[in-house]
């Protein structure tokens, strides 16, 4: 039974890690941001960094991986918001 909440688990995380990366690939080829609510994903960014520190504290790589991920891929989507914002392409 543990093998089968290990498998779920990942699952889990892995599509919670680029539920995002759409958005980002949206906002590169459109290079626009409207829609995008950068507070929203601030505070996302903060639950992640949280994710990250618990990972690391119960050394559970696959949580710690996967919400990196999501930072890196969160932290993107700032970025490029900020850099399309008020583009009208």
């Amino acid at each position: 039974m543990k093998d089968i909440t290990q498998f779920v688990g990942i699952g889990a995380a892995i599509l919670t890690a680029v539920a995002m990366l759409p958005q980002l690939i949206k906002v590169i080829r459109e290079k626009k941001s409207e829609g995008v609510s950068i507070y929203m994903i601030a505070v996302l960014i903060a639950g992640l960094g949280l994710w990250i520190w618990y990972g690391l504290l119960k050394k559970d790589y696959p949580i710690i991986g996967t919400n990196i991920f999501s930072l890196i891929v969160n932290i993107l989507l700032i970025i490029f918001g900020l850099r399309y914002k008020g583009n009208k392409v």
